[in-house]
């Protein structure tokens, strides 16, 4: 029987300069699709404000906007998916989630029987936040957070996030030249969870502290989370694919 994992994309990694980058995207899809042979994957996927956006230009400040670029790019985002990953033979589907479906065992049960037999016939379920209706969490909330309780909700082992930041430092790399990648990460420290969230790019709401939250919470609950660079992915391929831990953070209790 496959091992379930679950993998979360950021914004900045599929889009640049408020379109998708294709380049990137293809790399991505040819990734999962090697990860689908080997294990059960869930996709968390980034990206349907800025695929909105691509398509119409509306302000990004106000919140209804938002929804509506949500609204809008949602369906191409998740087109795009299934477009290039039939070139492996490989179908995609759409759930979309909001909290309050992990506080309700019905809700919660129901989502997942039905990624059950999703993965069971060989389909890549994609999840997103349900942004137009999720007022709160389109706000605050995150798809590193969303995914963390995807993967301890749905039954998965790890959590591997692509992100614009490549691991977790001991200082700031972007402030510290000298900054050091820390490989391995067994708990982590209150105030660290306290700082200020700064999103990758002008269409993301998360940053550093967002995934350490998520490492946290699956810390907590007895799971893992990799945290590794989506624009170069030889350390994600390394780690999921060859049992090799060249580079990222792996946030897991010593065994």
């Amino acid at each position: 029987m496959k091992k379930r994992i679950v993998v979360k994309v950021g914004t900045h990694v599929i889009n640049e300069e408020g379109k998708l980058c294709i380049s990137r995207f293809e790399k991505l899809v040819e990734f999962l699709s090697l990860v689908m042979e080997k294990y059960e994957v869930i996709l968390v996927s980034s990206g349907a404000v800025a695929t909105g956006f691509s398509k119409i230009k509306l302000d990004k400040k106000a919140l209804s906007n938002k929804q509506a670029l949500a609204a809008i790019g949602q369906p191409y985002l998740i087109q795009y998916y299934n477009e290039f990953l039939q070139k492996y033979g490989k179908f995609v589907a759409q759930i979309l989630l909001v909290s309050d479906d992990f506080d309700s065992r019905k809700r919660t049960k129901a989502a997942r029987d039905a990624v059950n037999t999703l993965l069971k016939n060989g389909i890549l379920p994609i999840i997103n936040e349900n942004d137009t209706t999720s007022v709160e969490e389109l706000v605050f909330g995150d798809n590193d957070q969303l995914s963390a309780h995807v993967t301890h909700f749905f039954d998965a082992e790890l959590l591997i996030i692509l992100s614009d930041i490549d691991g977790y430092y001991d200082s700031d790399p972007k402030e510290n030249k000298n900054a050091k990648l820390i490989l391995h990460v067994e708990s982590i420290e209150k105030n660290k969870l306290c700082g200020n969230i700064n999103a990758g790019s002008e269409f993301g709401t998360g940053g550093i502290v967002t995934k350490l939250k998520a490492a946290d919470f699956l810390l907590k609950n007895g799971r893992s989370m990799f945290l590794a660079s989506g624009f170069n992915l030889k350390d994600a391929k390394d780690f999921i694919l060859e049992g090799k831990h060249s580079g990222g953070t792996l946030f897991a209790a010593k065994e």
